[in-house]
């Protein structure tokens, strides 16, 4: 039986970008809604009473043109943040970053900036006009590889034929990034021994099964690497020479850490001991809100062609301030412009996660939006940037006790994933029930992994 089905109707948000196939769900919902559940097991990830019954599958152009957009915008996010300022401590003040990000920097300017955008995921919604970049997750901490693998993992078992072969494409998180941390030994000249950083704290579980899944796969392809909690991080560097670990992932974040009460004083004390950990600290930079608010109005360096690209791909987003700037062809207020525009526009603080610090207008009351508005333009470390209504795909879905599975309409969040410049797999969210919004992990949305057919 032939996997791949057309899809006929779809509902008036669909867009013509999903293409017209997908995969037919290959097992019976119950078997599905097991094997999803019993692979992401023990990592913290939330309970979802709906899931996927398939692979949300795209057509080849568009998939390849996700991450063609994804490394050449990483390329003008990265340098519209260095040519902030000269110097480190320059860039703090420019972004007025919080106290809590004026650590784990290392003492080498060029290493800093050289391995700050190892690991990205934008997030990206499917708008009238095509794929559209929301904002830019540059950090290890990232959530999508763990996810994007486990869930990878099932849809190959369950269409895999009696060859192994499956009727559709899609890279391995674990299989790129081991490859990132090959290429890093090599132009280093460090022996390939990889230390996992993070904490089981983070994830809400006692199991350390999310960080071993990744360091067991690439002790399985010729790498040696081990997970650390923060208080054993000494072992990685206190050691022989020959068992020192002289790079590492850094998976974890600062506000995370501080509300978990977690020291970070044991991965300074790495860094200053020779292990590079990736990203480095210069990737709070690229992922500030406000970097993409200075790509959106426009660099003296970039040319007409990087112009167009911007305008294309990145909804309208200005930094939040007393002053004036451009709407289309016109100049404008920009508070009295934003306080006016509620319906169109959202406000976003320059740095947050897992949809923090977001206010939609036209999710808000005008009271609320105006003074969200006030305020943050007194503080000059927000965006407002252009509301974008998301298109849908059909994806078949499963309930939670249901015999049967069922079709929905979702709006799906893509999420490349970037690897020191190389595709490593698609990761989406989206609500189960079609609705739009902030889409967060910590808000009963659904994800799934994403693959070309």
């Amino acid at each position: 039986m032939n996997p791949i089905e057309d899809i006929s109707t779809g509902s008036a948000s669909s867009h013509r970008w999903f293409g017209r196939r997908r995969l037919a769900p290959a097992a019976s919902a119950g078997t599905i809604r097991e094997m999803l559940r019993h692979e992401i097991r023990d990592t913290g990830w939330p309970y979802q009473p709906v899931l996927p019954a398939a692979p949300i599958a795209l057509p080849r152009a568009s998939y390849a043109q996700l991450f063609r957009l994804t490394a050449a915008l990483l390329d003008l996010v990265r340098r519209a943040a260095l040519e902030s300022a000269d110097t480190t401590g320059g860039r703090l003040a420019a972004y007025q970053m919080p106290p809590s990000e004026h650590q784990l920097f290392a003492d080498d300017q060029f290493t800093e900036e050289r391995y700050a955008d190892m690991v990205a995921r934008p997030d990206i919604v499917i708008g009238p006009d095509g794929p559209q970049f929301l904002e830019f997750n540059v950090s290890a901490a990232i959530g999508g590889p763990v996810e994007t693998h486990c869930r990878l993992e099932v849809w190959r078992k369950l269409y895999a034929d009696e060859e192994g072969r499956v009727p559709f494409s899609s890279t391995d998180p674990f299989a790129v990034r081991a490859g990132m941390f090959r290429a890093l030994s090599a132009e280093l000249g460090v022996a390939p021994r990889v230390a996992m950083t993070g904490s089981a704290r983070d994830q809400k579980v006692e199991s350390t099964r999310y960080f071993d899944l990744e360091a067991e796969y690439f002790n399985n392809v010729g790498l040696t690497a081990r997970f650390f909690e923060p208080e054993d991080l000494h072992q990685a560097w206190d050691c022989p020479p020959q068992l020192r670990y002289p790079l590492g992932l850094r998976n974890f974040t600062i506000p995370d850490w501080t509300e978990l009460g977690i020291d970070t004083a044991p991965v300074q004390a790495a860094l200053d001991h020779g292990c590079l950990l990736v990203n480095t600290q210069t990737s709070t930079f690229l992922s500030s809100k406000l970097t993409m608010g200075l790509l959106s109005e426009g660099r003296p360096w970039m040319s007409a062609a990087e112009r167009a690209l911007v305008a294309a791909h990145l909804p309208w987003t200005r930094i939040l301030a007393d002053r004036r700037t451009t709407m289309g062809n016109r100049d404008v207020d920009l508070v009295p412009f934003a306080v006016g525009s509620r319906e169109s526009l959202v406000l976003k603080s320059s740095l947050g996660m897992s949809g923090q610090q977001v206010v939609i207008g036209n999710q808000a009351s005008q009271p609320a939006w105006e003074a969200a508005v006030t305020e943050a333009a007194r503080a000059g470390t927000s965006v407002v940037q252009a509301f974008v209504e998301p298109r849908s795909c059909r994806l078949a879905m499963i309930a939670d006790g249901a015999d049967e599975v069922h079709d929905a309409d979702v709006a799906p969040v893509f999420g490349p994933l970037l690897f020191g410049g190389r595709p490593a797999g698609l990761f989406s969210r989206f609500f189960s029930d079609g609705t739009a919004g902030i889409v967060s992990v910590m808000r009963d949305s659904a994800d799934n992994c994403v693959v070309a057919i």
